[in-house]
């Protein structure tokens, strides 16, 4: 008899999960997370999604996440996926008033907010070595890139995992699919990187669009929203606390005196079902 996997479709500003409860039993025990999260992504074939979730018992915090790629590869963190799994802990009575998370970027502190859930993402890291940018040393801030023909003033920030910010004066003339890719896979990039194209609307506010390293366009990018504001202080452009508009919807990320980052943003059910393991 073929095993049923059963999953939850959930969605944070856009960016969707196909998320697996594997806290009491793993499910997905001796499978191949990579092909699995290739099948299972997949809008035409599969569930579709942006990316596969486990959330998984931990050793060091509360519960654990991982969040395999829909190119088959595993991610170091996801913003957005973060909330999702915050969702699915707080509305089954599993955690009360904050969550410990592990992940592959370390532990993640979440608790539940007015405008959904908040995030402590960490320390951004801003060293060229720490992201990591090859041809560049210290911080990357405003430096120039040539891809495509063209040449754009970068700003490199790591969430736990890197990013390429890049602010622009007209969103409209960005091809997304075609300068998202050859940011990503430029040689600068080692580990190949997350791409933001943002404009700035205001101190508070700024508009971005995603290109996600192993995923393409996606409505939104957590992560990509905290390193946009970090990138947007540092080069002068945004005030500590601002509001990112992604195509998806809107997360609010504040840069603490602290140093650490605080995302804030909605997270949501969309179905259940069950799909065949082959």
């Amino acid at each position: 008899m073929c095993q049923k996997l059963e999953f939850i479709k959930t969605q944070g500003a856009g960016n969707d999960f196909v998320l697996v409860d594997c806290l009491s039993h793993n499910p997905l025990e001796g499978q191949d997370l990579g092909k699995l999260a290739i099948r299972l992504c997949d809008r035409h074939f599969g569930i579709g999604g942006d990316g596969l979730v486990l959330v998984l018992p931990s050793a060091s915090a509360d519960f654990r996440m991982r969040i395999m790629n829909p190119d088959g590869s595993e991610a170091e963190m996801c913003g957005n996926a973060t909330r999702c799994v915050a969702k699915f802990l707080f509305d089954r009575g599993l955690a009360q008033k904050t969550i410990r998370l592990e992940t592959l970027a370390g532990v993640k502190i979440i608790e539940a907010a007015d405008q959904g859930y908040s995030v402590n993402m960490g320390m951004p890291a801003l060293d060229a070595s720490e992201i990591p940018v090859i041809g560049y040393e210290g911080r990357v801030v405003s430096r120039p890139l040539k891809v495509a023909d063209r040449e754009f003033d970068i700003t490199c920030v790591s969430m736990g995992n890197p990013h390429c910010v890049i602010f622009v004066d007209a969103l409209d003339e960005i091809v997304l699919d075609k300068l998202g890719l050859a940011v990503e896979t430029h040689p600068a990039f080692p580990k190949k990187t997350n791409v933001e194209f943002a404009k700035v609307l205001g101190r508070d506010k700024v508009r971005v669009l995603v290109w996600e390293r192993a995923a393409g366009v996606t409505l939104a990018c957590g992560t990509g929203a905290c390193a946009t504001l970090v990138a947007g202080v540092l080069n002068g452009l945004l005030d500590r606390k601002a509001t990112i508009h992604l195509p998806g919807g809107d997360l609010l990320i504040q840069w603490l005196e602290s140093g650490e980052v605080l995302m804030t943003g909605p997270a949501e059910e969309v179905f259940r079902g069950e799909i065949a393991l082959e």
